[in-house]
């Protein structure tokens, strides 16, 4: 038997110890390769898409869904109860976790993965550095001494010299990381920085390091095998970054000349065969504006961004990792890597660009993915966005014969993608793709630091928005005339609609002519619309002659659109009568919310009312909208008769207030 032989380490059903998008992408491959897949999941995945998918799933989790992925007493037995002889661990999570890996050996199972020793050499940002500087490859200069008393702590930042950046020593995604101007910031950067590497790693240890002004973030994939091979798969630039987290990565990077990526390729593979490193791992460096490059880490895993290497190397990166957990040899030497075109990946999060990127959480009523370009993703319309994971919920990619043509394509499938129900970083990941400076690969990890405003800015067409808004609020009314009536001889009333789309309210009148079209008027516009064709989430129709079509959701009073690439969120506040009249009526004085007929008067003159207290009923498209007295206090006056048509802002009711 030879020595492969021996090291042979075969297995035929596979654990995938994470959840989403990348449990369905391992899943994928696996099943190509002819292996069993097995899921794990929290109560809150219950229905989750990788849960249905699996061939077997098992539950881990309880009260805490959050740290249900975490248990590896769980998963190894997750792993026993299902048959299964390998444990791929995905990305994040268990992923860096040495105790996790030997877990796994001692329990007999594959870890799919590097060995618990190179994910502990590594996984430590302090020794790491040591390892690689031993190994002669540059790194950013720094202190990662075991003294962390504050004294030190900032006598060693002043002799780094300012700006410096703190780092959590066991981190990952950005957190534990600050980056601190000036020594007057210091103290409260690092109490910060460790509060937040406890929480999330559960050891407050910090290194320093020389913040690099304007770098590049790049990243090498390396693959190692048992018998002491190794390759690079080229670089990738992460350079776009919010909160210290990637948004864009790309391959190649626009500023990686032929012989710099020969150079640092070469640096990286000395890395991992010095470790005898076995499996994916990506050396991440920064990138001067000189040319100088500086090692900051090792990722002892599959990377997020992986998609892109694959793309232009035309490699599956999982089926590799399979092979070799099997015993296989790599296979590959350095020559058979081949580059091919630019591929881009962004990352779809669920959160408020406009709110320091917050995260969003709820349920995703329509989600459509572009079928042009390359989707991850692990959601379906009326999916749940559970709190407690990671906000990316899909990672498209796109792969072109040049870095324009991917970016083009790029664009051109975010402008598709349909993502109704919770706010998304869509909108701002088109502006990122298209801002000059991203298209002449020009940007920097400042990218978003310095063009934050101008990525930021609002659409200039925000009342042709709310005009389509109100059209569209109209039409999909349970009791509106149907679009398809046609001409009519019957008089019509305009409906003044009151349209909110986050950035203020419009006033919008519509109208339904004679001949089957409507007219929304707002602040003296007006724009045309003939509906063509009305589905229950597209609408194709002419506005002022230009054919067009939008996709849509309306769930309640909220309105989501897809028109023109563009995303809006919408809010009916017409049909929020009550909390409206409530609020405006201040000074006593009811008035009418919308164009209606007067259906009820609920009070009479004289009557004592409370706040809150109806007094009034309008009809509008057979709704009913009730509203309210906004002040206790003596109805003093009825201004209308019930059956009487009145505009929006008519006073109906006047009361004197206690």
């Amino acid at each position: 038997m030879s020595g492969i032989e021996m090291k042979r380490t075969p297995f035929f059903k596979i654990l995938v110890a994470n959840r989403g998008e990348i449990a369905l992408r391992i899943m994928r491959t696996a099943r190509r390769l002819g292996y069993g897949v097995v899921a794990v999941y929290s109560d809150a995945d219950r229905d989750a898409l990788h849960v249905r998918e699996a061939d077997q799933a098992v539950r881990i989790g309880e009260a805490l869904p959050a740290q249900s992925y975490l248990r590896i007493d769980a998963i190894i037995a997750a792993a026993k109860a299902s048959g299964a002889g390998a444990v791929h661990p995905g990305y994040g999570f268990l992923a860096e976790n040495e105790d996790f890996a030997q877990a796994c050996r001692d329990a007999g199972l594959v870890f799919i993965g590097p060995s618990p020793e190179a994910i502990r050499a590594m996984g430590n940002k302090a020794g790491a550095k040591d390892i690689m500087a031993k190994a002669g490859v540059p790194v950013v200069p720094g202190y990662q001494g075991a003294d962390q008393s504050d004294a030190v702590m900032l006598a060693e930042a002043r002799k780094i010299g300012f700006p410096v950046m703190i780092k959590a020593v066991a981190g990952g995604g950005g957190r534990g990381m600050r980056l601190v101007e000036d020594a007057s910031a210091f103290p409260d950067a690092l109490r910060s920085a460790r509060s937040e590497a406890q929480g999330a790693f559960g050891d407050p240890t910090v290194i320093l390091e020389r913040a690099i002004v304007d770098p590049r973030h790049i990243e090498i994939q390396v693959f190692g095998d048992r018998y002491g091979n190794a390759i690079h798969l080229g670089e990738r630039d992460c350079s776009v970054q919010r909160r210290h987290q990637k948004l864009i990565e790309e391959a190649p990077s626009p500023k990686v000349t032929p012989d710099l990526r020969a150079r640092i390729g070469a640096v990286a593979v000395t890395a991992v065969k010095s470790i005898d490193y076995e499996g994916a791992g990506t050396l991440e460096f920064l990138l001067d504006p000189s040319g100088e490059f500086y090692f900051m880490e090792m990722n002892t895993r599959l990377q997020v961004e992986h998609p892109v290497t694959e793309a232009i190397t035309g490699l599956d990166l999982v089926e590799l990792q399979l092979r070799i957990a099997t015993g296989q040899p790599l296979g590959l030497k350095q020559e058979d890597v081949k580059f091919s075109g630019h591929a881009i990946e962004v990352r779809l999060c669920s959160e408020d660009a406009n709110h320091d990127f917050m995260p969003q959480s709820g349920r995703m009523g329509l989600w459509q993915m572009p079928d042009s370009i390359r989707v991850e993703h692990a959601l379906r319309s009326g999916s749940e966005i559970p709190p407690f994971y990671d906000s990316m919920i899909a990672k498209i990619i796109s792969h072109g014969a040049d870095r324009n043509e991917a970016r083009g394509r790029l664009i051109c499938g975010l402008e598709q993608t349909a993502a109704f129900g919770i706010t998304t970083n869509q909108g701002f990941l088109i502006s990122c793709l298209r801002h000059p400076a991203f298209a002449k690969g020009e940007a920097t990890t400042a990218f978003i630091g310095n063009h934050r405003d101008e990525l930021l800015a609002s659409r200039a067409n925000h009342e042709t928005e709310a005009a389509l808004a109100a059209l569209l609020l109209y039409v999909t009314n349970p009791h509106a005339p149907p679009w398809r009536s046609g001409r009519s001889l019957a008089a019509t009333f305009p409906l003044t609609m009151r349209i909110d789309l986050g950035h203020g309210a419009f006033d919008v009148d519509i109208v339904r002519n004679r001949d089957g079209s409507y007219v929304a008027g707002l602040d003296g516009n007006e724009w045309r619309f003939e509906i063509n064709e009305l589905g229950p989430d597209t609408i194709r129709f002419r506005a002022n002659g230009m054919m067009e079509s939008a996709r849509f959701l309306r769930d309640g009073g909220h309105l989501y659109i897809l028109h023109r690439g563009a995303s809006l969120a919408a809010r009916d506040l017409t049909l929020a009568a009550p909390a409206s009249a409530a609020a405006a009526d201040g000074d006593g004085k009811v008035r009418a919310t919308m164009n209606g007929r007067v259906v009820a008067v609920l009070v009479k003159p004289g009557e004592q009312v409370a706040v809150g207290q109806p007094v009034m009923t309008l009809e509008a498209m057979k709704m009913e909208h009730v509203h309210m007295a906004g002040v206790a206090g003596t109805v003093s006056s009825i201004d209308v008769t019930e059956g009487e048509q009145v505009t929006t802002g008519r006073i109906v009711v006047e009361i004197a207030a206690a």
